[in-house]
């Protein structure tokens, strides 16, 4: 009886709980949060498979997606029973998400018309400069008024746009008015809430402003940009806030339990790390890199090459908050290659000892611009390269260098922010995956030369979704008054290096960029699909290996002299 007793009394302390589901490039994952402390309680990940059909693009399967999804939930809320925690507790679930990555589905059906193309996809390159050079003057930014962005591969309009002229399905379903677009929010909230059976077609205003159908200044679609893409309007979802109630759970545990919140993936680690003043930024270590700073109620266009992008809006009838982002298509993902495709790592804390055993690159730069450069220089013919090998250089060499490319690629963007906004950054905060390398940390504080900040609980992305579900209007467990904020514990890593060697450093590495641009030329070769290939010249493997063999050699030589 005491037993019962006292497990029932724990339950009750632990007031109201509130999910997210945290839909990233590589994973899927389900967390549920105390809303009065912001602790984990528990939570569950899936891997994601993702399929790269032809060099240059890269999918996922959406119902692969949406499984791993229902995986998680139904898992987590396994462990939560476990711990004897009451599911029912569980008042709202948020969604955050990969951002940009496009899907088609049936909406009679409900089945997808083809793979989700993923944000970092390179097909629709051509598409692109056809859109460009239809503009006066070839100019790539001739939307970013509208949509604070530039014309290229990285977002939504274009991925739908190809999809409509090359997959027949998605053409047909569009002609008989049965196909519905969306990014991965939109595809998990219109399952979740019943699917073909009545389930919502939305998507938030961070979401939103990914497509280059959006404009930033009214906060709808705009027919102008819709028409510039051809892009039928009533394929859209309804664009709601970041934090209202959209639908409720139609099935599993969970049913009829509001779901409340929905920010990418970038701005919803923005609002778990509380970057709430104008001025604030962080900067998330996932498969790309991706630093925002809150530029308040106004959108600021920035000067140096940076997006300009919704942060947030959280509540129907709140204001909308603005960021400046720096995006970099390849941080995490650098890893994934040089276990999966070099294999000269077996994991990533293999890599962080192996830099750490050399402390230094040796003069070796990586730059891991395999979709082309993001931001600040929007370039996508450049191509990855490693250069300043000498016989000396060994594998260890490269591992440190790949780190310091993800150090130099956030310093870069760093830079633009603080010529954009007038006023540098004194610190800078930091979460995602990539951030339990503390050398990486340590690294990127000495090339920044200003203190990095990581919260202690690393989950600032999941923890962004559940604080927008929890405070939304008609659930309210979860206050975002700056007094009721849970004050976050962090580790703060202090620049270790003198600022000259950073600058010397710093040159170096853009001296390597300038040398991995106007890689690619899309002049010749059309594929299959009318399309021209972006992939003309020696492909980046060839040459990787290339390199990697030429050392192999060299050693050999050596060692046989």
């Amino acid at each position: 009886m005491n037993g019962t007793m006292a497990a029932s009394s724990n339950r009750i302390m632990l007031g109201p709980l509130v999910a997210a589901i945290d839909q990233g490039t590589s994973s899927t994952r389900f967390l549920v949060f105390n809303s009065k402390t912001a602790e984990l309680l528990s939570h569950h990940q899936v891997e994601i498979k993702q399929s790269f059909p032809k060099e240059g693009w890269v999918e996922e399967d959406p119902k692969e997606i949406l499984q791993s999804v229902y995986e998680c939930m139904d898992r987590t809320c396994e462990k939560l029973t476990q711990l004897n925690i009451d599911i029912s507790n569980i008042k709202a679930i948020g969604v955050t998400n990969q951002r940009e990555t496009t899907i088609v589905w049936d909406k009679e059906t409900g089945e997808p018309l083809y793979n989700a193309i993923v944000w970092l996809d390179l097909r629709t390159q051509s598409t692109v400069e056809r859109l460009i050079s239809k503009t006066p003057g070839r100019n790539k930014n001739h939307l970013k008024h509208k949509t604070g962005l530039p014309i290229s591969t990285y977002f939504s309009a274009v991925k739908l746009k190809w999809l409509m002229d090359n997959v027949e399905e998605v053409h047909r379903a569009v002609v008989s008015k049965r196909a519905m677009f969306g990014t991965v929010d939109s595809w998990i909230i219109w399952c979740l809430t019943g699917g073909r059976s009545g389930g919502v077609h939305c998507t938030d205003v961070t979401n939103a402003s990914r497509t280059m159908l959006f404009n930033i200044h009214t906060l709808d679609w705009d027919p102008e940009l819709c028409k510039y893409f051809d892009i039928p309007m009533e394929i859209l979802p309804k664009v709601r806030s970041s934090s209202e109630i959209y639908g409720l759970m139609k099935s599993g545990a969970l049913n009829g339990i509001p779901i409340s919140g929905c920010l990418g993936d970038q701005s919803a680690a923005l609002v778990g790390q509380m970057c709430f003043q104008e001025g604030q930024a962080k900067n998330t270590y996932g498969t790309g890199c991706f630093l925002l700073r809150n530029t308040g109620a106004k959108p600021v266009m920035s000067d140096h090459g940076l997006l300009t992008t919704v942060a947030y809006k959280l509540g129907r009838d709140k204001p909308a908050c603005y960021a400046l982002e720096g995006s970099v298509a390849i941080a995490g993902a650098v890893v994934r290659w040089l276990q999966d495709n070099l294999g000269i790592i077996q994991s990533s804390e293999e890599l962080e000892k192996m830099a750490a055993s050399v402390g230094t690159s040796y003069g070796c730069y990586f730059v891991p611009a395999f979709s082309g450069l993001y931001a600040p220089y929007w370039e996508p013919s450049a191509r990855g390269i490693i250069c300043g090998l000498t016989q000396f250089t060994n594998r260890k060499h490269v591992a440190f260098a790949a780190l310091e490319a993800v150090c130099f690629q956030t310093r870069e963007i760093l830079d633009a922010m603080n010529q954009d906004s007038g006023i540098p950054l004194s610190q800078l905060q930091v979460d995602g995956g990539m951030t339990s390398n503390r050398l990486l940390m340590q690294l990127q504080a000495d090339i920044l030369c200003i203190p990095v900040v990581k919260p202690s609980m690393p989950e600032t992305t999941a923890l962004g979704a559940a604080m927008a579900a929890g405070s939304a209007e008609g659930v309210s467990v979860w206050s975002l008054r700056p007094e009721d904020l849970s004050e976050v514990t962090s580790e703060k890593f202090e620049p270790q290096i003198n600022p000259e060697e950073s600058e010397f450093r710093y040159a170096r590495w853009k001296k390597a960029v300038e040398k991995s641009k106007n890689w690619e030329t899309t002049e010749p070769v059309a594929n299959g699909n009318g399309e021209t290939s972006i992939f003309c010249s020696v492909p980046l493997g060839f040459y990787i290996i290339g390199s990697m063999l030429m050392l192999v050699g060299a050693k050999y030589i050596a060692g046989h002299s």
